[in-house]
C-alpha cells in the first residue's frame, strides 16, 4: 500500500513540475495561436513572449543596428522598446538619435533625392521622395517602359513585372494630377515595387503573383507595334503608345496591392516598405502588413526584422505551438490522474484502518463479553453449595 501511494504522489510531483517548466511555453503558445488572424494582436503576442524570454533584445537589436549603420532600424527598436516601456540604456538612445539626425541633414537629404530621381533607386525617404517625383514626371515610369518594351519587340527576355508596373504608373500618375494628390499613395506604392524588383527585395511568392498580374495588364502585339516608334525623348507618343497597350480593367489587383505597400511606406517608412515586400509571399501578406503598420507606425522594421513573415503570418510555426500545448495538457491530465489515484489510494488506506479500528473495538468488546461470562462460571456454585448445606 505504502509502495502504492508513495507511486501517485510521485506522479502528481513530477506532472507538477513540467507542468510549472512547460506552462510560459504553453501560455505564449496559446496566445499566439488565439491572435494569428489579427497581425497586430499575432505581433504583440510575440514581441512579449520573446521579451519574457531575453528582456535585452531590444538593446541588443538596436546596437547591432548601429554597428550596420541603419539609424532607421535602430530608431524602431527604440520606439518599440518605448512602447513596450523596456528601458534601454541612456548612452544607447542618445546615440541612436543621433545616428538619425545625421541620416535627415538637409545635405544628405538633397544628395539622396538627387539619386533616387535620377537612377530611380530608393531605399530611404530622401531616395524614394527623388524617386518618386521622377515617376510624377513620367520621367521613371516612361524610362522603365521604353527600355522593357523594347525588350519585348526585339524578342529578347522581357521583366514583366516591371513593364506592368510601368504602365500602371502612368495611368496612376495622370490620376494622381486628376485627383490633386489623392493617388499618392498608390504612386509611391508602385515605385516601392519597382525599385524593390530591381534590386531583388521581393519574395519568390510575392514576385511570381505579381509578375502573373503585371503579363495580364500589356497587350503584347499593340505594344509591339506601339513601341517600334517611342522613344523616352517623346514622352506624350510614348504615353500615349503605352495608354493603348495598357488594360485598365486588368490592374486592380496590382493597385491595390500597390496601395497596401504604400500605406506600409507611408506609415513605416520606406525600407519598412522594402522589408514587407522581401519577406512578403503574396499580396494577403502584405495587406495585413499595412494593418501593422497602421498599428505601429515607427516600430513595424523592429517587428519584422525580429520575427521576419511570421510578424503578420502564424505557418510553419503552429505545429511548434501546437506542441507546447499538446505537452502542457498531457501534463494537466497526468496531474488530474495522480490526483485521482492519490486520493483513491488515500481514501481505500483510510476505510482499511477504519474497518480495521471496527473490528478490534468489536474484537475486544466480544473478549470483554466472554471474561465476564467466564468470571460468571467460575463463581456461580458457591451459593448452591450454601443452600444445600
Amino acid at each position: 500500500m505504502r509502495f502504492r501511494l508513495s507511486t501517485a504522489l510521485t506522479g502528481i510531483a513530477v506532472c507538477m513540475t513540467a507542468g510549472l517548466l512547460l506552462w510560459p511555453h504553453a501560455r505564449d503558445a496559446g496566445a499566439v495561436l488565439i491572435a494569428q488572424d489579427d497581425p497586430v494582436a499575432l505581433a504583440d503576442a510575440q514581441v512579449t513572449a520573446a521579451l519574457r524570454r531575453d528582456p535585452d533584445m531590444l538593446a541588443k537589436q538596436a546596437e547591432d543596428a548601429l554597428t550596420a549603420q541603419d539609424a532607421d532600424l535602430a530608431k524602431s527598436f527604440v520606439d518599440l522598446a518605448e512602447a513596450r516601456n523596456v528601458r534601454l540604456p541612456d548612452g544607447l538612445v542618445q546615440r541612436v538619435n543621433e545616428a538619425v539626425a545625421v541620416d535627415a541633414s538637409a545635405a544628405n537629404f538633397a544628395k539622396r533625392f538627387a539619386t533616387g530621381f535620377v537612377t530611380g533607386n530608393a531605399d530611404d525617404l530622401a531616395t524614394l521622395s527623388g524617386t518618386v517625383a521622377g515617376d510624377l514626371f513620367v520621367f521613371g515610369d516612361i524610362r522603365d517602359a521604353v527600355r522593357e518594351g523594347k525588350h519585348l519587340v526585339m524578342g529578347e527576355d522581357t521583366d514583366h513585372l516591371i513593364l506592368g508596373l510601368a504602365a500602371a504608373g502612368l495611368a496612376v500618375t495622370a490620376a494622381t494630377y486628376a485627383s490633386a494628390g489623392g493617388m499618392t499613395p498608390v504612386r509611391a506604392g508602385l515605385t516601392l515595387v519597382k525599385d524593390a524588383r530591381k534590386a531583388g527585395r521581393i519574395g519568390e511568392g510575392l514576385t511570381a503573383w505579381a509578375a502573373r498580374s503585371a503579363r495580364g495588364m500589356v497587350d503584347g502585339p499593340v505594344l509591339k507595334e506601339a513601341m517600334m516608334n517611342v522613344s523616352v525623348f517623346r514622352p506624350g507618343q510614348t504615353l500615349a503608345a503605352m495608354k493603348t497597350a495598357f488594360r485598365a480593367e486588368k490592374a486592380g489587383d496590382i493597385v491595390r496591392f500597390a496601395k497596401d505597400v504604400g500605406r506600409v511606406g507611408e506609415k513605416a517608412g520606406t525600407r519598412g516598405a522594402l522589408d514587407t515586400l522581401r519577406i512578403a509571399q503574396g499580396p494577403k501578406d502584405v495587406a495585413r502588413a499595412s494593418k501593422l503598420a497602421v498599428a505601429k507606425g515607427g516600430q513595424t522594421r523592429a517587428i519584422i526584422k525580429l520575427f521576419g513573415r511570421g510578424a503578420v503570418v502564424l505557418a510553419a510555426g503552429a505545429f511548434h505551438l501546437s506542441m507546447w500545448l499538446l505537452w502542457a495538457l498531457w501534463m494537466l491530465i497526468g496531474l488530474v490522474i495522480s490526483i485521482k489515484a492519490t486520493t483513491e489510494r488515500i481514501t481505500w488506506s483510510w476505510l482499511q484502518r477504519s474497518k480495521a479500528r471496527r473490528i478490534r473495538r468489536e474484537l475486544a468488546v466480544r473478549q470483554d463479553v466472554l471474561l465476564q461470562n467466564m468470571a460468571a462460571k467460575q463463581t456461580s456454585p458457591a451459593p448452591a453449595l450454601a443452600q444445600a448445606a
